[in-house]
C-alpha cells in the first residue's frame, strides 16, 4: 500500500480476498464443506458469521480494555458463544426451514479460531472504530465466499452430483485456492 493510503482502505483492500478465513487460513473449511450447498445457505451461514464477528469485536474492544490480560481470552469466547446461542435462537424462531439445512452448523461458528482471536485482540487495543470496520471487511468477505460457493454448488449440482456432497465443495475451494495462489504469482513475478 502507499503512504497515501487510508486504513481503512487497507483494511478493506485486503480482508474480503486475502484473510478471509475460508481462503487466507482455512478455518472456515468445516461451514463451507457442510453448509454451502446452495446459495441461501451459504448466504445464512455467512451472514450469522458476521454478525457474530461483528458483534464481538464492538463489545470486547469496548469494554476488553477494562479486563486483566489473564481474563480476556475466557470472557470473548463467553460472548461468543452467547453471541453464537442467540443467533442459533432466531434462526430457529425465524427462518425454521432454513434453520433445517444450516441450524447443525451454527454452533460450529464458536469453533471458528479466527473469529475468537479476533474478538481478543479487539479487546487487547483496537479502537471499536477498527474493530467494528475489521470484522465487517472480513466477516463480509467470509459471506461472499459462502454464498458464492453454494451458488456455484448448486448451478452444477443438476450435472455433477459431486457438487452437493462435502467432497464437491472440497474441490470448489481447491480451485478457489489455486485461482488465488496463480493470481498472486503472476501479480508478485516481475
Amino acid at each position: 500500500m502507499t503512504g497515501t493510503t487510508t486504513p481503512t482502505i487497507a483494511v478493506a483492500a485486503s480482508g474480503p480476498w486475502w484473510s478471509t478465513p475460508g481462503i487466507g487460513n482455512l478455518l472456515g473449511l468445516c461451514p463451507l464443506l457442510a453448509a454451502s450447498r446452495t446459495w441461501e445457505g451459504g448466504l445464512a451461514l455467512g451472514l450469522a458469521s458476521l454478525a457474530v464477528i461483528s458483534a464481538s469485536n464492538l463489545v470486547s474492544a469496548t469494554l476488553g480494555r477494562g479486563l486483566a490480560a489473564r481474563f480476556r481470552l475466557p470472557a470473548c469466547a463467553l460472548l461468543i458463544a452467547a453471541l453464537v446461542t442467540a443467533v442459533d435462537l432466531v434462526f430457529r424462531a425465524g427462518w425454521f426451514e432454513l434453520y433445517g439445512e444450516v441450524g447443525l452448523f451454527v454452533p460450529l461458528i464458536l469453533a471458528n479460531g479466527l473469529i475468537l482471536a479476533r474478538a481478543e485482540a479487539a479487546a487487547a487495543g483496537h479502537g471499536a472504530g477498527r474493530a467494528l470496520r475489521d470484522s465487517l471487511v472480513d466477516g463480509g468477505g467470509f459471506t461472499v465466499l459462502l454464498t458464492g460457493m453454494g451458488a456455484v454448488r448448486e448451478l452444477l449440482a443438476p450435472g455433477l452430483l459431486v457438487a452437493t456432497l462435502p467432497a464437491g465443495a472440497l474441490f470448489l475451494l481447491a480451485a478457489v485456492v489455486a485461482f488465488r495462489q496463480l493470481w498472486l504469482r503472476r501479480r508478485y513475478t516481475p
